[in-house]
C-alpha cells in the first residue's frame, strides 16, 4: 500500500449562510468577522469605505474586485497592518480596532501575502518551525538551558512534518527556501500559517504568479481548510478558480462592497457584470464550470 497522502476530498458547498434578501452586507446566520463602518483614506483618495459587512464561520469566501478596488487595504485593516481612519470590526467577539498584526495572529487570525514572505536562506522545515506561536526557546533566558524547550521543539517539529506531507512539500524539507517554486512557496506559505493553529485563514491572491499545474493542489488545500473547521477569506482575480471554491462572492468596488451573493449569483449581477466582470461574462464563470 502506498505511503502517499489521500488528496483532499471536497464536499459540497457550504449554504445557508446569510439571513434574509441578500444585499451589501446581509447578516450572516453565523459571522466570525463583523465590521461596521470601516473607513481608510490616503490624501484624497478613499480606499476603503466599509458600511457593514459580515463574514460567514466555516465557508469559504471569496472578496473579488477590479484592481484598486481596496481588497488588499481592507485586508490590512483587518489584520492589523494598517489602521482605520474610523470604524470597528470584531473576530469571533472580540474587537481587533488598535490590536496589533502579531496578536491578532495569536488570536487565531492568520494571513498570507500576495508576493510571499518564506525566508529563503532557511529551510523549508525551519520556515514552518517559526510559524508555531508560544515557543519557549524564543525567551533569552530559556535559550540559554535546552532542556527547557527540547521537547517542545520536538513535538513542533514533528507537526511541521505532518503539514508538510499534506502539503506534499514533505520530500523538500531540508532545501532552502529560496530553492522551491512560485507555487512551492505559496504551499509552504498556507502551511506555515496552519502552524498558529487558526480559526481564520485569510489568503491575499494565493493564485498570483502559480503555476497552473499547482492551481488544482491550492484548490484542494483551501477546501480542505474548510473541511478541517477553518474559516477562509481570500482575495482573487481569477475567477474560474472563484467559481470553483468558495461558498459565498463579496464584490468590492472603489471601496465599498456592491455585491454578494452566491458564485452563480454574483455571476449574474448586473452591477458586478458593469463594474467587474467585464469578457468574463458568457464564458466559464457564467456558465458554472
Amino acid at each position: 500500500m502506498s505511503d502517499e497522502p489521500l488528496a483532499p476530498v471536497a464536499r459540497p458547498k457550504t449554504t445557508g449562510l446569510h439571513e434574509g434578501e441578500i444585499r451589501p452586507g446581509v447578516a450572516k446566520v453565523d459571522p466570525i468577522i463583523i465590521a461596521d463602518g470601516v473607513k481608510r483614506t490616503f490624501g484624497g483618495l478613499t480606499a476603503v469605505n466599509v458600511e457593514h459587512l459580515e463574514i460567514p464561520r466555516n465557508a469559504i469566501t471569496a472578496l473579488i474586485g477590479p484592481n484598486g478596488a481596496g481588497k488588499t487595504t481592507f485586508f490590512n485593516l483587518l489584520t492589523g497592518f494598517d489602521k482605520p481612519d474610523e470604524g470597528s470590526w470584531t473576530f469571533d467577539g472580540t474587537a481587533l480596532a488598535g490590536v496589533p498584526a502579531f496578536k491578532v495572529s495569536r488570536m487565531g487570525a492568520v494571513r498570507t501575502f500576495q508576493l510571499t514572505k518564506a525566508l529563503g536562506l532557511l529551510t523549508v522545515l525551519e520556515n514552518m518551525k517559526l510559524g508555531a506561536t508560544g515557543q519557549r526557546g524564543e525567551s533569552f533566558f530559556a535559550s540559554l538551558f535546552p532542556f527547557l524547550w527540547r521537547k517542545q521543539d520536538a513535538e513542533i517539529e514533528e507537526r511541521a512534518r505532518v503539514l508538510l506531507k499534506k502539503f506534499k512539500l514533505d520530500a523538500k524539507e531540508s532545501d532552502f527556501a529560496a530553492s522551491l517554486s512560485g507555487g512551492q512557496r505559496k504551499l509552504l506559505e498556507m502551511a506555515r500559517a496552519l502552524m498558529t493553529e487558526p480559526r481564520l485563514v485569510m489568503l491575499d491572491e494565493p493564485m498570483a504568479g502559480v503555476n497552473p499545474a499547482l492551481k488544482q493542489s491550492l484548490n484542494d488545500h483551501i477546501r480542505s481548510l474548510r473541511d478541517d473547521g477553518m474559516t477562509v477569506l481570500f482575495v482573487e482575480h481569477d475567477m474560474d478558480m472563484v467559481h470553483d471554491v468558495s461558498d459565498w462572492v463579496i464584490v468590492m468596488a472603489e471601496g465599498a462592497v456592491i455585491a454578494e451573493g452566491t458564485p452563480d449569483q454574483i455571476s449574474s449581477n448586473p452591477a458586478v457584470i458593469e463594474a467587474y466582470l467585464g469578457a468574463h461574462q458568457g464564458k466559464s464563470l457564467a456558465a458554472g464550470s
